[in-house]
């Protein structure tokens, strides 16, 4: 498969989001009413859709799943720790961290991972990222609620891990590794109901990225986002390829979590720092710089792997 017949279609829609917002289309009223849409109905669709449907039991790579979700941590810790060297405002340091680990897994990772890998990989890449969004939402929640401007005192970590697993994005991706382990039938009303949202999710959600993008926030704390860009797409993906080849697992399995790895900063980045209390310009800003980079960053992993 054409590497670049693979990505410059999803960022085809991306900047057709930009062109939108540009010519007066989208509205920022409607803006932050679809983000939310997005965020509690279209994303737990998708996400709970993919996932019941894929085979635990016969697709999961144990070894792939575990060094993918080691990555994760370990370039979180690493953002945590440079938040207290780039000395940033305290909802600042959660975004940045966020930024630095919480990949957009359910539109690009898994557009990229369709058309590039075909089914079979994308069924692999579902069940990968059904893990993974359970972790790095966790985890999430966890960094901007402990850096929300709305907790400046010490903040209470159970109404965090309550806040926590209340998010519709981890309720969601449970219910599905459930359904799909126990290999659970969806009615069919249920199942063509969440096919529908499913076809509302992914344009829209493209569409919110290329509105979203704004490079006029990218002024301030400029030299941060390029960081937390770095670490997202370059370190991240570059330590999971070393891990998989030191361990000799094959490009069949490991390509799949590659495309997780080697995603753009998520647009729930800003979407959950709204909702929660975290930084959204800065958020904003690392999903424009990182998601325009990222067309060309994944061209590079997809052919070095």
């Amino acid at each position: 498969m054409n590497i670049i017949s693979t990505i410059v279609p999803v960022f085809v829609i991306i900047f057709l989001g930009l062109y939108a917002k540009h010519r007066g289309f989208f509205t920022q009223d409607f803006l932050n009413q679809a983000n939310r849409l997005v965020y509690y109905i279209a994303i737990p669709a998708m996400i709970f859709s993919a996932v019941s449907k894929a085979s635990l039991k016969t697709e999961v790579h144990v070894s792939v799943i575990l060094i993918t979700l080691f990555v994760l941590m370990t370039v979180a810790a690493a953002a945590f720790g440079l938040t207290k060297a780039l000395r940033m405002p305290r909802q600042s340091k959660g975004s940045f961290i966020q930024s630095s680990f919480h990949g957009n897994l359910g539109y690009i990772a898994f557009a990229v991972a369709f058309y590039y890998l075909g089914n079979k990989g994308f069924v692999k890449a579902a069940i990968i990222a059904g893990f993974v969004m359970i972790f790095q939402n966790i985890l999430a929640v966890f960094v901007l609620q402990y850096h929300s401007r709305k907790n400046e005192e010490s903040p209470a970590i159970s109404n965090t891990l309550k806040k926590t697993m209340a998010n519709p994005v981890i309720l969601s991706a449970l219910a599905g590794i459930i359904f799909s382990f126990f290999n659970i039938p969806l009615p069919i009303i249920i199942d063509r109901s969440l096919d529908i949202l499913k076809g509302m999710g992914l344009p829209m959600a493209l569409l919110i990225i290329g509105a979203s993008l704004s490079f006029q926030r990218l002024k301030a704390g400029f030299m941060n986002v390029l960081i937390s860009t770095f670490i997202k797409l370059i370190l991240a993906p570059a330590m999971g390829l070393l891990l998989f080849r030191l361990l000799l697992i094959d490009p069949d399995h490991y390509l799949p979590a590659m495309i997780v790895l080697a995603s753009p900063t998520a647009t729930l980045t800003y979407i959950m720092a709204k909702e929660i209390g975290g930084d959204p310009d800065f958020a904003v800003a690392a999903i424009s710089i990182c998601t325009l980079v990222s067309s060309i960053t994944y061209g590079m992993w997809l052919s070095i792997g």
